[in-house]
């Protein structure tokens, strides 16, 4: 299984304005939109639109304000194991091994410290980091530590992989490398993801579908389907038009 759907989700914050005023900041209103089982989804849209915080509810790390998220079939109503997330900040444990974050997971699951050995073992492997077991992650380059990240949610055995912007904080030439290894771990270990990006070549490199949130407040304003075959050329020029496409909608106003 691995189904994620979100349903009529809005999400409001309440804000002080001047001494007394309460202001309601309405970030986006009655989303909705389903990622099939095995497949790569992302979301992209302008800063401040609401990508994350779209996340963070899927995530069950933020309520929302109305509308329900649902990972196959059940209510999504707090943190679960059922879903990996991999934040842009690594978010490892600097004093842990690779693999000690990898089985990090693992131990709040009561897996036996053998079998967390073998299942961090075949996600170290799976993510190219073989021979890197017992480094500490402070030893890490960015990209490493990322990967390190990404096994550590895929070894919980999610259902859904949720990615927020997990390659912004690498350099360029990085990012590339990153984007290629992710597609290839995607490809391996068929899981259901959930991916947030402002970077429209990175989307279209990657994705299945794209999502196109825009508006104030938000909603989803634009799909679609990318029919490229894998793995893909970003200076062919179908690629180019997906993206041509993409930042026109990005860039038009939805009222």
């Amino acid at each position: 299984m691995g189904e994620l759907r979100v349903e009529n989700l809005s999400k409001n914050y309440q804000r002080k304005d001047g001494w007394n005023t309460i202001r309601t900041l309405r970030v986006f209103d009655n989303v909705s939109f389903a990622v099939r089982e095995g497949e790569f989804v992302s979301i992209i849209g302008p800063s401040g639109c609401g990508k994350s915080t779209l996340l963070n509810l899927s995530a069950g790390l933020d309520p929302a304000t109305s509308g329900s998220v649902f990972v196959d079939g059940h209510l999504v109503s707090g943190p679960g194991l059922d879903r990996g997330v991999v934040f842009q900040e690594f978010a490892l444990f600097p004093w842990l091994t690779v693999a000690g974050n990898i089985e990090f997971g693992l131990r709040s699951k009561g897996v036996p410290a053998a079998e967390r050995r073998t299942i961090a073992q075949r996600y170290v492997n799976l993510v190219g980091l073989t021979g890197f077991e017992k480094f500490h992650a402070y030893r890490l380059s960015g990209g490493m530590r990322q990967r390190v990240g990404i096994a550590r949610a895929l070894a919980i055995e999610p259902s859904v992989l949720l990615m927020d912007e997990p390659f912004g904080a690498l350099d360029a030439q990085t990012r590339e490398s990153m984007q290629k290894a992710l597609s290839d771990i995607w490809q391996a270990a068929k899981k259901t993801v959930l991916f947030i990006t402002h970077d429209i070549r990175e989307a279209v490199f990657l994705s299945d579908r794209v999502l196109v949130m825009n508006g104030r407040p938000a909603n989803i304003s634009l799909e679609v389907e990318i029919e490229l075959a894998r793995p893909r050329n970003r200076h062919d020029g179908r690629f180019q038009e997906y993206e041509l496409q993409l930042e026109r909608a990005i860039a038009t106003p939805v009222s």
